[in-house]
């Protein structure tokens, strides 16, 4: 038995390409490193996720979900990151034989893995008179029409291996008749703080990292999926670097625990609240996506200020998961995806409450812990430097 047990541990460790890129270029990095995650600050985050819900729940196909993308590109531009571009699609959602949309399935997708402990319900609101705020109420009354599409992303262009990237991704639609501040307003701002550091003219990249803001999640993945479509073939051309990794990032804020026996959780950031990283076992690239994983725990032990990581093998209905079977793909968030939201644990998941105003500062140092641990990450894998 101890042979079997060694025998396990040593196939686990043989490294993969993405650490053995953490090995060689976070040696390099490990001095800017610290001075890189300084450059995150609390106040500033919890500002672009206020500006994101602004425009309400940023739902596709609408006039408030286009304000948003012009002021995510307006943005981006602003930080002096590279290459800000569009990437249209047409999105025509899928008809049953009533004529209707279907309900979307918020049950765990395949891969979730298996629920345990109490569960409480879960769901998507689609009833604007469970919304007491009128001017939110009134923001998200503009109902989806089908039709063209359009999500922003940048780059940080690498100094020596501009032909390689790693994918950061976070989608900015929502749904549930909120302002969809930590689904996904919280992915989005941590992915354009990480562009806004990254873009200081004083910090160099060996490789690229490219920032994706996805539209159409809320809806099957859709953005994200466009853009696999679109740009897979292109890798390896002037228009598309080699995908070295696809790390997203969705819902941030809230880790408050199980729900007690009558559904309720407490009010509070629970004190053993972590940041969940994920990837999918039955994915092509499982070996390689848990090692990419580890390399995120490892930057968290070290760099993140509060809350720590761990490791994860469900991830499962978000936008890394139409790239999971291309690259190595990972995913961080405030639980586990299918096990943990799906079972309730996030009160606020889709519902009127998905508001600003309902998170304290706990709530978004978690978000900003993920931010840090992904900085840190990106800054080993692609060798940042400072001028």
């Amino acid at each position: 038995m101890r042979k079997q047990f060694v025998m396990l541990v040593v196939t686990l460790a043989i490294p993969a390409p993405a650490p053995a890129l953490a090995q060689a270029d976070s040696a390099k990095a490990a001095d800017v490193i610290p001075q890189l995650v300084a450059r995150l600050d609390l106040e500033r985050y919890k500002a672009t996720i206020k500006a994101l819900t602004a425009f309400g729940d940023r739902r596709q196909g609408t006039d408030r979900n286009r304000a948003a993308v012009d002021w995510i590109e307006a943005q981006l531009r602003a930080y002096g990151c590279s290459n800000v571009s569009r990437l249209k699609y047409d999105y025509q959602p899928p008809v049953t034989r009533t004529g209707n949309p279907p309900p979307r399935d918020t049950s765990r997708a395949s891969g979730g893995g298996r629920y345990r402990g109490i569960r409480a319900r879960t769901g998507v609101n689609s009833d604007s008179l469970k919304q007491p705020d009128a001017r939110v109420r009134a923001l998200d009354a503009q109902p989806s029409t089908a039709g063209a599409r359009e999500e922003v992303y940048c780059t940080k262009i690498g100094t020596t291996h501009a032909d390689e990237m790693y994918i950061v991704g976070g989608h900015m639609d929502g749904i549930g008749w909120g302002e969809a501040a930590n689904d996904d307003g919280s992915g989005t701002a941590l992915v354009m703080e990480l562009a806004r550091v990254f873009s200081s003219t004083d910090v160099r990249t060996d490789r690229s990292i490219r920032f994706v803001l996805w539209n159409n999640e809320e809806t099957g993945l859709n953005g994200s999926r466009a853009y696999v479509e679109q740009r897979r073939a292109l890798q390896g051309t002037k228009d598309e670097p080699k995908w070295l990794g696809m790390i997203q990032h969705d819902m941030m804020l809230f880790d408050h625990g199980m729900p007690r026996a009558d559904g309720t959780l407490t009010g509070t950031q629970r004190p053993e609240a972590d940041v969940n990283i994920e990837f999918q076992t039955s994915s092509k690239f499982a070996v390689q996506a848990q090692q990419l994983a580890w390399v995120f725990q490892v930057a968290n032990e070290k760099y993140a200020t509060d809350y720590p990581a761990s490791v994860g093998s469900h991830m499962t209905n978000t936008d890394s998961a139409p790239f999971q079977d291309y690259v190595p793909a990972i995913s961080l968030r405030e639980n586990e995806r299918g096990t943990q939201i799906g079972a309730g644990w996030d009160p606020n998941w889709h519902q009127p409450t998905d508001l600003y105003a309902t998170y304290n500062d706990a709530d978004f140092r978690l978000g900003l812990n993920a931010a840090q641990t992904t900085l840190a990450a990106l800054a080993g894998l692609t060798g940042a430097t400072l001028k």
